[in-house]
């Protein structure tokens, strides 16, 4: 990062954020579609710490039960991967910092059914493409002015998998969990995390509700990496 951002405070006032929270929905036909067990919870808690902080927060947000009522979030409806990937192009260019809280699909039906498929044969084969992968996609378009942190929940070999993913995608902070830690990841309200910077600092924390976590990740944009200073 240059010189426009240093640790000074908490303080978010007048940050850009573009974030994304939520699961994607591939549709296979009108009524059925390939999804994940994403509740959305994560990320809605990290977009209202960021904005009682002073950020404004664009939420691109796949389908959830999650809702905000806070003035500086904007929250932004899509479905599929293809639509999430259109809606951050668009915000992309004008935030500062960029969150992908979202658990993207990462294959979609080639062909999607008009009609409703009807059961017939006792095997039915799905033809998947991959969706475009919106963290590389905008890591390579990301400026020096501009940081983004990312999300990595793994099962296995977790912290080579994301330290690789966090240079793969041009990263700048990527947040860590584990399906293999009990309470933690999709469906709970608790979540257990591990931070890894750019520059190979690694900070690891305990069990906690997810807004403590929010907490904890903001703490760590806004006090150590994406605090603006005067010019």
């Amino acid at each position: 990062m240059n010189s426009l951002f240093s640790s000074v405070n908490t303080n978010l006032t007048g940050l850009t954020v573009l974030l994304t929270a939520g699961p994607t929905q591939e549709a296979i036909d009108p009524v059925r579609y390939i999804s994940n067990h994403s509740t959305g919870k994560m990320g809605y808690a990290l977009a209202e710490v960021l904005a009682e902080r002073g950020a404004q927060v664009t939420l691109v947000s796949g389908p959830t039960n999650q809702t905000t009522q806070h003035p500086a979030i904007t929250v932004v409806p899509v479905r599929s991967a293809a639509e999430m990937y259109a809606a951050c192009l668009h915000y992309f260019p004008k935030a500062t910092l960029t969150v992908l809280a979202a658990a993207v699909a990462d294959y979609s039906p080639k062909v999607v059914a008009d009609r409703k498929i009807k059961k017939k044969e006792y095997e039915f084969r799905l033809e998947l493409v991959r969706t475009v992968d919106i963290a590389a996609s905008l890591g390579r378009q990301k400026r020096d002015d501009q940081f983004m942190v990312g999300f990595a929940l793994e099962t296995d070999n977790e912290l080579a998998n994301a330290q690789a993913k966090l240079v793969s995608k041009n990263l700048d902070l990527i947040v860590l969990n584990s399906l293999r830690d009990e309470g933690a990841a999709f469906g709970h309200d608790t979540n257990q995390i591990t931070l890894i910077h750019r520059n190979g600092a690694i900070h690891r924390f305990g069990l906690k509700s997810k807004r403590a976590v929010a907490c904890d990740i903001a703490d760590q944009i806004s006090t150590t990496l994406l605090v603006p200073v005067s010019m």
